[in-house]
């Protein structure tokens, strides 16, 4: 999947009638593409006009019609016209805040969810709109570049039964593709928090809390996208719209156990990287005690050398020391020696190094 930068958001008014389309103007112009195809053969190519599409739908046992872009209301108003699309349903394809989820209208069945990939070492994400029909598939994406091309090799090579099935397993077969491909951003963030973990255990800088931190929200983020994409699966996999046959019932629910088991994978490393969080604030908490304690030890060693030094340091006459031969330097010995003395008891105490274990007599 190509790289891809999210989507400006236009702002809409609140009071719109239902069915309005409100696009950005920097969104890029639609590109569409189809792929018909059957038992037999299969024919792809470029659409420049929408009435090239008219060769194809109900003259090819499945075709499908994939979109890129949706920076022009009146193509996508046609389409809607054409495939017969539902006022609101068109609005989700443009309402690019959409959550996963499934709406069954009388000729169609809508289906929205999120293609996500690693941008930079982050998480970005793209919604996807599916259209189901009678022996057609109608995507829209919002920019160029997607994960589906293992499907689309399927359909050239004649792979698996997918030529030989209808536009329900094909429905079927892009949103399993979407969501493996969950799978390898998941072990990214998995090796991410294993080298992260080595650097907690180590020696954990300001970089290190920014990577734990951008993580978590990621992984937070994930979490909040794969919570529907379960239940959109779920109500694929037990589905009663006559668009979708029992055939390919087995293999919605099959992809409904990818989508429980992503879950539980965001879930595990979430709490991971929430534990690694309460690690690093706990270990830059005991390093700043170790400082503080060094320092403590290292003023409490000085408390009586100073005490020492203030008494001689006063200006009375009357002090018997002051005329002591050699008075200085025993001054100074007495008070090195007793540095000495309280720094090696702290040492035996193990303030200043690690506890030494001691042996029962």
């Amino acid at each position: 999947m190509s790289k891809k930068n999210r989507l400006p958001h236009p702002k809409r008014k609140p009071g719109l009638a239902p069915g309005s389309l409100v696009i950005d103007p920097s969104w890029p112009k639609p590109a569409i593409r189809v792929i018909a195809y059957g038992p037999d053969k299969v024919e792809e190519k470029p659409i420049g006009n929408l009435t090239e599409l008219n060769e194809y739908l109900g003259k090819w046992p499945v075709t499908w019609i994939n979109v890129n872009g949706l920076g022009d209301e009146s193509i996508l108003r046609q389409l809607g016209s054409m495939f017969d699309l539902h006022l609101l349903a068109l609005e989700d394809v443009v309402n690019l805040r959409q959550r996963s989820k499934v709406d069954d209208y009388e000729t169609t069945l809508y289906t929205a969810m999120r293609m996500l990939s690693l941008n930079e070492e982050r998480l970005s994400g793209e919604q996807v709109s599916f259209f189901l029909g009678k022996n057609f598939v109608l995507t829209f994406q919002e920019v160029e570049g997607d994960c589906l091309d293992p499907v689309r090799d399927r359909i050239r090579n004649h792979a698996g039964r997918i030529r030989g099935a209808g536009p329900d397993y094909l429905l079927y077969a892009l949103i399993d593709a979407i969501v493996d491909a969950y799978f390898p951003v998941l072990e990214a963030y998995d090796l991410r928090l294993e080298e992260l973990e080595d650097d907690v255990l180590g020696k954990p800088d300001n970089s290190t809390r920014n990577r734990l931190f951008n993580i978590k929200h990621d992984l937070t983020r994930l979490r909040r996208t794969l919570w529907p994409v379960r239940e959109m699966t779920g109500a694929l996999a037990h589905s009663e719209s006559r668009l979708i046959t029992e055939s390919t019932l087995p293999y919605l629910r099959d992809c409904q156990d990818h989508a429980v088991q992503l879950l539980e994978l965001a879930e595990s490393y979430r709490e991971t990287g929430s534990s690694l969080m309460d690690f690093y604030l706990s270990s830059i908490s005991n390093r700043m005690n170790e400082i503080m304690k060094v320092l403590t030890i290292i003023a409490t060693i000085f408390i009586p050398l100073t005490f020492i030094a203030g008494i001689y340091g006063m200006n009375f006459e009357n002090m018997p020391e002051l005329h002591v031969h050699n008075g200085y330097f025993i001054a100074l010995g007495v008070m090195t020696v007793l540095g000495l003395a309280m720094f090696a008891w702290f040492v035996h105490k193990g303030w200043l190094s690690s506890p030494r274990r001691r042996k029962d007599p």
